[in-house]
């Protein structure tokens, strides 16, 4: 399958794994390039330049297929983005992902390398945006997303058709994507490829605990997430658990009162619910998509199953026409 991402990003397959906190190293970054898609190993992850750089490092002594970076872009920019940008460089990586805020800044420096920017947006004006600064991909976030779907509430099914009615550069589809069927409706909606995270987090390559693999896998549904921060503008889809609960019970009674549910979404709590397998330990990022599958399979398995599912669902869809 060939198209305009596979050919922009050089890979074979256009899936994308998402840029996930905690969980987006090299492991699994390698793993997911090595089948066909584009890994990427999380900035994030590292608290400076020189252990990003070794990250990648040993990424590729994983694979030799291309291995993107993700960096988040938070409103107080910090040494730390120069340092990974810097790292980026370095390690000759062909593909970042940004998202959040504005990537205008590190634009000039990536893009003086030859290396291809992904920039994640929530709404066509942010989109329209970071193609005009430049960024050779778009990937649209639909409300079903993990992480931050944006304030707008609106739907892949929305999202998708109409970045691309106003878009020039090719658009990557994000979000409750975690198999063939759900790729196969991305491109009918003009998307070029997928974006799919909480798929992958569930596979044997993942660095989350395997007790909360196999419980999650075993017993979710769609209706196993939950939205906060609403009441901050900064509104997130996470795994419903005891945190996500207090959050929302403060928010229902303290709207807008930041300093009740700080010690709630503190990142580190969330690393070691993952890593712990603690479900109600800290927030966990999860899209809608964990009632779609109910197995932890390899990163290979699940691309394979993938690209067959989604050419089973066009040649069907074809056949009814």
């Amino acid at each position: 399958m060939r198209t305009r991402i596979t050919e922009a990003l050089g890979i074979e397959h256009p899936i994308v794994q998402g840029g996930m906190q905690w969980v987006g190293t090299a492991d699994l970054a390698a793993a997911v390039s090595e089948a066909g898609g584009l890994g990427l190993i999380t900035a994030r992850l590292h608290d400076s330049g020189e252990h990003l750089l070794d990250e990648i490092e040993r990424a590729r002594t994983l694979t030799s297929r291309p291995v993107g970076v993700n960096i988040s872009i938070s409103q107080q920019v910090s040494h730390e983005y120069g340092e990974w940008i810097e790292a980026v460089v370095a390690g000759c990586v062909p593909v970042v992902e940004t998202a959040g805020n504005s990537p205008r800044p590190f634009l000039p420096r990536l893009k003086a390398h030859g290396i291809r920017v992904i920039h994640k947006c929530t709404t066509v004006r942010h989109a329209l945006s970071a193609e005009r600064d430049g960024a050779d991909v778009i990937s649209m976030d639909g409300f079903e997303a993990a992480g931050h779907p944006g304030e707008h509430d609106t739907p892949l099914m929305v999202a998708v058709p109409a970045a691309v009615r106003a878009l020039r550069v090719p658009v990557l589809a994000s979000g409750g994507i975690a198999d063939g069927r759900g790729m196969a409706a991305a491109l009918m909606l003009g998307a070029e490829g997928v974006n799919v995270g909480t798929r992958f987090m569930f596979t044997r390559e993942s660095p989350v605990s395997e007790a909360l693999k196999a419980e999650l896998a075993a017993s979710t549904s769609i209706y196993d997430t939950q939205l906060i921060q609403r009441s901050f503008g900064n509104t997130g889809r996470f795994l419903r658990n005891a945190v996500t609960e207090e959050i929302a019970a403060s928010e229902d009674v303290f709207p807008g009162d930041f300093e009740r549910i700080r010690h709630l979404v503190s990142g580190l709590r969330g690393r070691d619910a993952l890593a712990g397998g603690d479900r109600e330990a800290g927030l966990i990022c999860a899209s809608q998509a964990l009632g779609l599958f109910d197995d932890i399979p390899s990163c290979a398995e699940v691309i394979a199953r993938m690209m067959e599912e989604c050419r089973q669902a066009v040649a069907g869809a074809a056949a009814r026409s």
